[in-house]
């Protein structure tokens, strides 16, 4: 077991736990102290469980060092106090109207590819558009969940149809270790870990065009006998107030240029309808 895991899984004071999220950021006590405007020497007797944090100062401190959601209610719940954050599964009827509010996202934005993850990458909900991303891979790979992450850089899924998989690999494992760096999340760590464990890639590459002005590396993905270029976007809930709502992601791709666009247009007239390999919306 990891030093990381270790830290997540085991309970530990609510002092050990504000320090060791505080050298996890790189922040001594104090630069910490400053952010929160209080003093070092009451932070420090915080940390070392000589003064007990209020509930104010427990959410206090979580927003200064940056703490997501799930990590601000572990923070409370070590320091004795209930959290202030519900954790909704995605299925129960309260969380109908963020349901409804992803599946309109996903519709609407058909016939381009749409998908929402979770706080690990697993594909939760998916529009139509997701076949051109499913097409060749191992039944393996789409089995739920459905991990996106793995599913673009696995030898057996979409990694030989990607053009330029060399960038989009880098892109992908720096999203990945910065997310890693940001929550500690064992389950990350441990994909992170997966994912730079797969071969070197020894498909075709192209580098960009000297005269590219595109200011985002786009996908270049190879479907059938044509070649789609794709920019991804990322959208999450503003303002969230439960764990669940807070971890999820919209992952949407949008033609790069007019051929893709005309084309994807083409195939969704052309296809016949038909069940979607992760979950239609």
């Amino acid at each position: 077991m990891t030093q990381v895991q270790e830290s997540r899984q085991l309970p530990r004071p609510v002092g050990e736990l504000m320090r060791w999220w505080r050298e996890q950021r790189g922040y001594s006590q104090l630069a910490l102290a400053t952010r929160a405007d209080i003093s070092a020497r009451h932070l420090s007797f915080m940390e070392t469980g000589r003064s007990k944090p209020s509930r104010g100062m427990v959410l206090r401190l979580g927003q200064h060092l940056d703490l997501e959601l799930r990590d601000k209610n572990q923070l409370l719940l070590a320091a004795g106090y209930a959290p202030a954050y519900t954790d909704s599964p995605l299925d129960v009827a309260e969380m109908l109207p963020v349901r409804g509010a992803l599946r309109q996202i996903l519709t609407g934005h058909e016939p381009f590819p749409a998908l929402v993850v979770d706080r690990n990458w697993n594909i939760v909900l998916s529009n139509s558009g997701f076949a051109l991303f499913a097409e060749g891979a191992s039944p393996e790979l789409l089995r739920p969940p459905v991990n996106a992450l793995r599913l673009a850089m696995h030898p057996d899924g979409m990694r030989p149809r990607i053009l330029n998989f060399p960038d989009w690999r880098d892109q992908l494992l720096l999203r990945l270790q910065r997310r890693v760096e940001l929550t500690a999340e064992p389950g990350l760590t441990e994909l992170l870990r997966e994912l730079r464990g797969y071969p070197d890639a020894d498909g075709p590459s192209r580098p960009p065009a000297a005269d590219q002005a595109d200011l985002t590396l786009p996908l270049r993905l190879r479907y059938r006998d044509a070649e789609l270029s794709l920019i991804c976007t990322i959208a999450t809930f503003g303002m969230p107030l439960d764990v669940t709502v807070a971890e999820l992601a919209v992952e949407a791709f949008l033609p790069a240029d007019a051929a893709t666009g005309v084309l994807l247009n083409r195939l969704r007239a052309e296809a016949p309808a038909g069940p979607d390999p992760a979950g239609a919306a």
